[in-house]
Formats: C-alpha cells, structure tokens, sequence
C-alpha cells in the first residue's frame, strides 16, 4: 500500500510561513485597485483518431475506435479572481518563461488595466518570476509590469492553497474529461465557451480556510517553541 500526502508530514517552518501568507491574502476585502488572482497550469496530452468515429443513425450513440494516435502535448494556463466570479483559460504549445510572461503581460494589460497592482497567488514553478519578464520583454516594459505584481507563492506540498486548481479541477471534469482532444485549435475551441459559461453564473469561490485554522487543525507543522 502506497500513501501520498499534498502536506508535509512534520513540522516545516518554511511551509507555514508561505501557508499564512497565502491565508493573509485570501483573507483580505475586495478592492477593485488591488485584485487578488491565482493562476496555474497544467499539460494536457493530445489523442488523434486512429479511424474516424460514427454515430449511429439507428441509436444516435457516438462510437470511437479504441486505438488513438499521440498528437504532441500543450499547457493550459488558468487564471482566477475567486472574489469576483472571473476566471480565464488559455492553451499554448509550451510552457516556458517567455509563455508564462506573455500570459502576465495580457492580464496586466488587457484583463486588468487601471489596476494599481495584481496581487498574484502561485506556485513557486521555476518559470513563474520576475525574471521570466526581463527573459522576455525589453526591460522598461519588463520593469513596468513587474512593478505592477504583488506576488504571493503557495509552499511546496501546498498546492491545495491555490485557488486556480479548483477551478482547474473543475475545468478537467466540466470542459475535457473523457474527451480525445486531438489538437491545439481544437482544445482552445473548449477553453473559452467552458471560461465564458462559468463567467457568467460568477461562480467564485468561497474560501474558509483561515489562518485560526491552520494553527488548530494542522497545529503539527508548526514549529514547537521552547522558551
């Protein structure tokens, strides 16, 4: 029997320090000039047919031959405002700092441009800093969006911290669960009517998790004091 753990099994000084960060942000009032999002990633393998499926004129069910063809992978990038019901799916080829700085550049400037800054919750991927901004851009516009990020970093084995992997969570069942998505064009073409329907019921989330809490419930991973 195998047991696996998203939490570290002892006490990890590092581990509640970056946890209450995450918890002092999340804890945080709405404020329009400040907008706490949470972005994260995930690959996502491609299948092609190996024969073109049918449907069945006498039953209507869809039928698919059980052998497929890998088609070359990709990475989704999901950001979510959890206060304000928004979130926003994108797929590109790759996943390297100059994708993750690219994706940055638009939600500075395109989702939120009268901002005072992004407060962004992520995990600490070694792509996702400021240096992937100077790797990409020329470094006064590196510099201009940097200065408009206020990042926050989930602690390793803290995944579970980050609000993005709900709804990337919800997004696997909801949008490309049991579906043999066979390209890029294809999976962008699900991405985005999946993103605008949740939009629009602003399905947010309602995080209760505290910082009261953690120091009760998972009162194991703080470092014990002697005095």
């Amino acid at each position: 029997m195998k047991k696996c753990w998203c939490i570290p099994p002892e006490q990890n000084a590092a581990f509640v320090a970056a946890m209450e960060d995450v918890l002092a942000v999340y804890s945080r009032p709405y404020n329009k000039a400040y907008p706490v999002v949470c972005m994260d990633e995930k690959p996502i393998q491609f299948f092609a047919d190996f024969r073109k499926g049918f449907r069945s004129k006498r039953n209507g069910v869809s039928y698919e031959d059980y052998q497929y063809i890998r088609n070359g992978t990709a990475c989704i990038f999901l950001f979510t405002e959890p206060l304000s019901g928004w979130r926003y799916a994108d797929a590109q080829e790759r996943r390297t700092r100059q994708d993750w700085a690219k994706q940055i550049e638009w939600l500075l400037t395109k989702q939120y441009p009268d901002a005072k800054k992004v407060v962004l919750v992520m995990d600490n991927l070694n792509t996702h800093n400021i240096a992937s901004l100077y790797a990409t851009f020329p470094p006064q516009h590196a510099r201009e969006l940097a200065e408009r990020l206020e990042i926050h970093y989930t602690p390793k084995h803290g995944s579970w911290l980050d609000i993005a992997e709900i709804e990337l969570s919800a997004l696997g069942r909801q949008c490309i669960a049991n579906s043999r998505i066979p390209d890029l064009p294809t999976l962008r073409a699900l991405l985005v009517p999946w993103a605008t329907s949740r939009n629009e019921l602003q399905k947010g989330v309602d995080w209760q998790f505290t910082t009261d809490d953690a120091r009760t419930k998972l009162k194991h991973l703080y470092p014990v004091i002697k005095i």
